[in-house]
């Protein structure tokens, strides 16, 4: 609901609320292009971001458990201790050798003592078992093979997996959107902690220069008998305080404009400035909602409390999957060759040197050690953990709405108060100068009424940096920062 700070025009006319606009060489930074340069210069902003990268990968890679996958194996073997190994035909040979023998039976009768199927058939495939089996013994054995494997059943594990790297992702990018936000409420902040420096060094000149006049005016009088050196003397020890408090001001005023440029993640730069406005309490401005119903959707944290429960649902059921199957069909092309030296190779033989395989494989597991077991209820604790830190988030953040509120309440009030004390401190010092010029009135009391003046000013200027900061502090809490 718009609300408005009951302080006059003419009063705000008094207080110094923007930066100074003098020409200067170097660069000159609004609020806004200070907040942009924090974005891109951040370091948690980019960290924020290459995790949002990594996020966009860990899908494609969920995806990519869902597809074939394709191995490539190559082995090259040499066996030490080995002869030569060589073909024989030493069994062909016998049968051979047998067949031009003969032997005469009973009736006389010569025969040959191997027939022709012993020679051609019974001798090369004893020679041929032979030689396959002296080939297992090359000193060089090589293969190169292709195997391809799908899954067909996971017990759902790609399909959650791709949930939870989704969900993973939206959390990342919440996570960026707060880091920003950070920023910009750090930059802001440190802006308004320049402006309050640059407006205090303005009240303090403003102040010296009144003293500076009131010096002439009693040097005028002194030297015309009218005051005492005493009243020379009082002016000018005020004179030289003020100028040692600016000198002091202007100090803490480098040290907040370099803090300004470390939350830019600039370099110190002795010339850079900065142009640019507090936020005028005497303007409406609409109160934050503070309803939590609407506090939970926009706190950031919350939202990964709640995408962070979400995941780790999820991966409940990925460990639960270890009661389950797994199916998985294959298939393997492999060419094997053995030689007694590594040069010699037999060009593929898809007959004889290449083996061609499919298969079905199920695999499920019976017992290992209860690590199964153990894991879902690990999986169960991590995601009553995080429901846990969310319920205390809540409260916390509830508690936080409350703080910020009566911090902004008690702002407000402060402002209209020291409006009154600038009120009357300036008509106190008017009506103090006037009387003292007429010798009505001592120099003591003139300035008293000067530092009080520049008392008030200052904290009024305070007053109105704490509104700002406990409204900044507020739109946080409830999330609309």
């Amino acid at each position: 609901m718009p609300r408005q700070i009951a302080i006059s025009a003419a009063f705000a006319a008094t207080i110094a609320l923007g930066l100074a606009t003098e020409s200067f060489a170097g660069q000159t930074y609004t609020r806004e292009e200070a907040v942009n340069i924090a974005m891109e210069k951040s370091s948690a902003i980019k960290s924020a971001e290459e995790e949002l990268v990594s996020a966009n990968s860990k899908i494609t890679s969920g995806y990519g458990n869902a597809l074939p996958t394709i191995d490539l194996d190559a082995t090259v073997t040499r066996i030490f201790g080995l002869d030569d190994v060589k073909k024989s035909s030493d069994v062909s040979d016998a049968a051979s050798y047998y067949a031009s023998q003969e032997t005469a039976d009973g009736n006389g009768v010569s025969h040959p003592n191997a027939n022709a199927f012993d020679t051609e058939v019974i001798g090369p495939a004893l020679d041929g078992i032979s030689n396959a089996l002296a080939s297992q013994g090359y000193r060089w054995q090589s293969s190169v093979g292709i195997t391809a494997t799908q899954v067909l059943y996971a017990q759902g594990k790609v399909g959650t997996g791709i949930e939870i790297a989704k969900a993973y992702k939206r959390q990342k990018e919440v996570s960026l959107d707060n880091e920003k936000s950070k920023v910009r409420y750090d930059v802001e902040n440190a802006f308004d902690q320049l402006i309050v420096m640059d407006s205090s060094v303005a009240i303090l000149e403003a102040s010296i220069a009144l003293t500076q006049s009131n010096i002439d005016f009693v040097t005028q009088s002194y030297q015309s008998g009218m005051v005492g050196e005493l009243d020379l003397i009082r002016a000018k020890l005020q004179l030289d305080e003020l100028n040692s408090q600016l000198e002091t001001l202007q100090k803490q005023r480098v040290l907040a404009r370099n803090n300004l440029l470390n939350t830019m993640g600039l370099e110190f730069d002795a010339d850079v400035q900065f142009e640019g406005t507090l936020r005028n309490p005497e303007n409406e401005f609409t109160y934050p909602d503070t309803s939590m119903s609407n506090v939970k959707k926009r706190r950031k944290e919350l939202v990964m409390l709640e995408i962070g429960e979400e995941m780790l649902s999820k991966n409940i059921d990925i460990e639960e999957g270890g009661y389950k199957p797994t199916v998985v069909l294959g298939g393997t092309i492999k060419y094997s060759n053995n030689q007694n030296e590594f040069y010699k190779w037999d060009a593929p033989d898809w007959d004889k040197n290449i083996n061609k395989i499919a298969f079905l494989k199920v695999t499920m597991n019976l017992f290992n050690g209860m690590k199964t077991r153990e894991s879902v209820v690990q999986a169960k604790s991590s995601l009553r953990s995080t429901q846990i830190q969310k319920e205390t988030a809540e409260r916390g953040f509830r508690l936080e709405i409350e703080s910020c509120a009566r911090t902004l309440d008690n702002a407000q009030t402060q402002l209209v108060l020291k409006k009154n004390s600038i009120e009357l401190a300036q008509k106190n010092y008017d009506m103090t100068e006037a009387a003292y010029k007429i010798g009505q009135e001592t120099q003591l009391n003139l300035l008293s009424a000067n530092m009080s003046l520049r008392n008030a000013k200052m904290n009024y200027l305070n007053a109105v940096l704490d509104w700002n900061k406990a409204l900044n502090a507020l739109l946080k809490a409830t999330g609309e920062y």
